[in-house]
This record gives C-alpha cells, sequence and structure tokens, in this order.
C-alpha cells in the first residue's frame, strides 16, 4: 500500500467516508456494458446455480438451474447464457474502422467497439474463466453432445478471461477492483471485495457514515452477499430444502412447476439486490472524466477482440489446456509489459496516482525560474538545438547527473539533469537540459519549451515504446520445454 493511499484509508475512517485516490476514470466505460451476477452452489468445483444477466438495468435475465450436480442441466444452463452473451458479442461486429499500420505503409482494420462484461467482484472472473474451460472443449455430436453454442461459448469466455488478466485491459472488470482503483475507503483492501461493503464506504446512506453503512451491508440479513458464493444461512435455510422439494416433485408437474417458481424466486432474492449495485457502480464510474490515455488501451481491446472474432471467423482451434514453455513465456513478457507501460499511463494521466511516486523521488514538481529556449549546442559534429532550463522545488529530488526525465505536459520530450543544487529551507534547483518535441528547426515554436513561470511535474518514468523481446521457437528449445527429445547412444 502507498503512502497517500494509507493517508486516504486514515481520512475515510475519520470523515465517515471513502476518499478519492484518482481525479480521472482510469478505464473505459462502454455505453452498453453486460453485466453478470452468478451464483455457484457451495462445495462444488464452479457448479452454476444461478446468473442475473443482461445489458439493461431494468431487463436482466435471470437463469437458473435446479440441480446443479447434473450435467446434462449445467450445459443446459451454458445454452441458455450463450443464449444471451453471444449476440451481445456479435452486436459489436458490425462496423470497422481503418488503422494505419507499419508506420503507415499498410492499412489494418478493427471494429469500432468492444464489449465490456461487468462482474461484482474477482470471484466473478474465476466464475467465467473456470466455465470457459469447461465448455469449451465439448462435442456437439457423438456421446453426451452439447448444443453448438456452449463450445463457442466457452471459447469466448476464455478470451474474455485471459484479457481481465491483461494490465489496463477494460473488457472484463470486476466492480469491486474498478471502485477501489477511484476511492479509498476506511477498511482492508480484503473488505473492499465485498460490493455492498464497498460501496457503503463510497455513497453511504444519509446520516450515516461509511463504517455504518459497510458493517450494516455485511450482515447477510440486510444484505446477501454479491456472489459467486452464497450464505451458509441461506444455503440451509432456503436453499436446500427448495433444491430437495424440486427433486422430490420430478412424477408431479403441478409441484415440479410450483417448487421451481420458489426456486426462482429465492435465488431472484439473492442477485436482484447486487444487480443493483452494479448499476450504483456503473453510474460512479461514468461520473468521472476519462484519464487521457483510456482510449489507447481500449484501443488495444478492440484490436485484441477484432483478432480473436477473426481467429473463430477462420475455424481456429480453441485455446489450450496449457500454454508451451515459449507461449508461457512470451505471455508472460507481454503482461510484464503491458503493467509497467499501465503504472506509467495512469501516473501520466492522474496527478494524484503520480503524487506518489513524488513522495518516492522517481518524481518532483516544481516552477521553470530560468530557461534558454534558443541555446545551441555545436560540440558535436554539427549545432543542434538544445534548450536548457532551471527548475526549482520542494519535492526531494534523489535524481543525479545524466538521468533522463519526463514531463506529462510534454511526453515527447526528453530532459536531461545537468546539475542538481540543493539550497537551504528544503529548496532544489536542477538544472534540465531538453531534446525533441521541438520540430528539426533551430527556432523552437511556441510553446515547445516550457517558460519561466511555468509549473512543471519530472519523473523518470517513461510512457516510450517498450521494444517485446526475443523468444526461441518451440523446436529450437531442450526437450524439458516441449522441444525434440535429445538423442542418446542407447
Amino acid at each position: 500500500m502507498s503512502t497517500l493511499r494509507a493517508l486516504a484509508r486514515a481520512k475515510a475512517v475519520a470523515a465517515g467516508v471513502a476518499q478519492p485516490v484518482a481525479t480521472v476514470r482510469h478505464l473505459h466505460l462502454s455505453e452498453r456494458p453486460l453485466v453478470l451476477v452468478p451464483l455457484i452452489l457451495a462445495g462444488e468445483a464452479n457448479a452454476p446455480l444461478a446468473v442475473l444477466v443482461g445489458d439493461e438495468p431494468d431487463r436482466p435475465t435471470l437463469l437458473v438451474v435446479p440441480q446443479p450436480r447434473n450435467r446434462d442441466q449445467r450445459f443446459g444452463f451454458a445454452a441458455d447464457l450463450a443464449a444471451v452473451v453471444l449476440p451481445y458479442l456479435d452486436g459489436h461486429r458490425g462496423v470497422v474502422e481503418a488503422v494505419p499500420a507499419d508506420r503507415g505503409r499498410e492499412v489494418r482494420h478493427r471494429y469500432v467497439d468492444a464489449p465490456q462484461v461487468l462482474v461484482p467482484n474477482p470471484g466473478g472472473v474465476d466464475f467465467v474463466r473456470l466455465l470457459g474451460r469447461s465448455t469449451r472443449f465439448r462435442r456437439t455430436d457423438g456421446e453426451y453432445p452439447v448444443h453448438p453454442s456452449v463450445p463457442l461459448l466457452g471459447r469466448w469466455l476464455t478470451f474474455l478471461a485471459e484479457r481481465a488478466e491483461h494490465p489496463g485491459s477494460s473488457m472484463l472488470p470486476a466492480m469491486t477492483e474498478a471502485l477501489s482503483l477511484h476511492w479509498a475507503t476506511g477498511q482492508s483492501p480484503l473488505e473492499d471485495q465485498h460490493l455492498p461493503a464497498l460501496l457503503g464506504w463510497i455513497a453511504p446512506p444519509s446520516g450515516t457514515t461509511g463504517g455504518q453503512a459497510a458493517a450494516r451491508a455485511e450482515d447477510p440479513a440486510h444484505h446477501p452477499p454479491a456472489g459467486p458464493t452464497t450464505d451458509p444461512g441461506f444455503d440451509n435455510a432456503v436453499l436446500g430444502p427448495a433444491i430437495d422439494a424440486w427433486q422430490a416433485a420430478q412424477d408431479d408437474p403441478v409441484a415440479r412447476r410450483a417448487a421451481y417458481a420458489e426456486l426462482e424466486g429465492a435465488l431472484h432474492g439473492q442477485l436482484a439486490p447486487t444487480w443493483a449495485l452494479m448499476w450504483r457502480g456503473v453510474a460512479l464510474l461514468r461520473a468521472l472524466p476519462p484519464g487521457a490515455r483510456v482510449a489507447g488501451r481500449w484501443a488495444a481491446d478492440r484490436d485484441a477482440f477484432t483478432g480473436y472474432a477473426e481467429h473463430i471467423d477462420a475455424g481456429g482451434q480453441p485455446q489450450p489446456r496449457r500454454d508451451s514453455a515459449v507461449a508461457a513465456a512470451q505471455r508472460l513478457h507481454r503482461l510484464e509489459r503491458a503493467l509497467t507501460s499501465y503504472a506509467v499511463q495512469r501516473a501520466y494521466d492522474d496527478p494524484l496516482v503520480l503524487a506518489d511516486h513524488r513522495l518516492t523521488g522517481e518524481a518532483f514538481a516544481g516552477e521553470v525560474t530560468l530557461a534558454d529556449p534558443t541555446r545551441i549546442d555545436d560540440t558535436g559534429r554539427r549545432p543542434v538545438l538544445r534548450p536548457r532550463i532551471m527548475v526549482a522545488t520542494t519535492d526531494p529530488v534523489l535524481v543525479s547527473p545524466g538521468t533522463a526525465l519526463y514531463s506529462p505536459a510534454r511526453p515527447a520530450q526528453k530532459a536531461r539533469v545537468v546539475f542538481v543544487t540543493r539550497q537551504d529551507a528544503g529548496r532544489t534547483e536542477v538544472v534540465l537540459e531538453l531534446s525533441g518535441g521541438m520540430g528539426r528547426s533551430m527556432t523552437p515554436p511556441p510553446g515547445s519549451v516550457p517558460e519561466v513561470g511555468e509549473r512543471l511535474t519530472y519523473t523518470t518514468l517513461s510512457d516510450a515504446f517498450l521494444p517485446a523481446g526475443a523468444f526461441p521457437a518451440p523446436e529450437e528449445t531442450p526437450w524439458t520445454h516441449g522441444g525434440p527429445p535429445a538423442d542418446h547412444p542407447d
């Protein structure tokens, strides 16, 4: 936990309400997200019990599995869910846009929009991942066939779950994590995974504090859990008897319909409060302005959606059960690059996020006190424009001469530290030499060089392109990593 977030949590306890830790929204929010609230049977490996799903607050679809241990009913539930999810996914495949590629020498196409599925918490993401794994390899013929939509749904759910692991992706966000990214509460991070309690801190009812609202929300008598597992008291008192009643009424159609209606009503009562909270969370996030670099990350999501849609249309194979050694290393490398880029982009978009780096010495903010915008460096083979500025700051400055710095106000411009002078009363003067972002002439365009009196922030964090690593081909790896077996004299 960072210093500023710890301070924000302490202030939340004192004020009785969650404190903002972001000034902008750091994820894309679709105009028409698909909200999915799942429930699973306790004690079973991702046995679906019910789900409330839809893209309109007033028109949710309730799907129920009367006997989650029954294999046929599980895959019947998957087919019903596919009837809701697949049309939503296909609804984003209508319009494409041309995108320049290879530095403008080529053109590729991608969809102008992509689906966004919202779940209450990380447990909902696990539900999507496990349901995708259990359905994407099912056969539509032979023994135990399933509906043709079931394996297709499994492949799309696996795709969404894999995108959820990608830092900065907005295709399958968990509402608790999205809200915690922007507000700090007076409870622990583990307690923040409880959606009713988290929203109790962010928007407590009138006349109550966040702590009081969270304590009330954690009582199952006042608000059922947000899933995917149910409350043990509900399981023993309501769910178990309702399933037994439905099971016992197999030979009586009237009693069976009555038992199903009772089970459906009980499960709807567990899901409906979380459904309402999900749309409250959407409204809270929508009230924040998006960060400047959110659109770029959403473009990457649209690229991934377009690529996988083309893969399915071409008859491509489902995702493998396990990655090979090379594929796993490549995937880990992509995630690490994305995580580094995501951290830098959040800092560039949000002064509150950048303030954390100022406390650690990775950044400093100050005022330009001197500027020489037309300085020419003629020590090399040809003269080049190299303006210099002096920035006075009271932040701790831990950089040394020669360090490359960047400013969110001018991300294309690099500043090299010439020297650092520490004055009295905690004041530090930093002389910077600028390069880039000023054109090719010997006279910088207006505004390209900071002026005296301008307040800037400089940081060691760079939003420059990170080149991909080089990995061997699978056949070039040793047999222990999936390559060809070694030759033995025997």
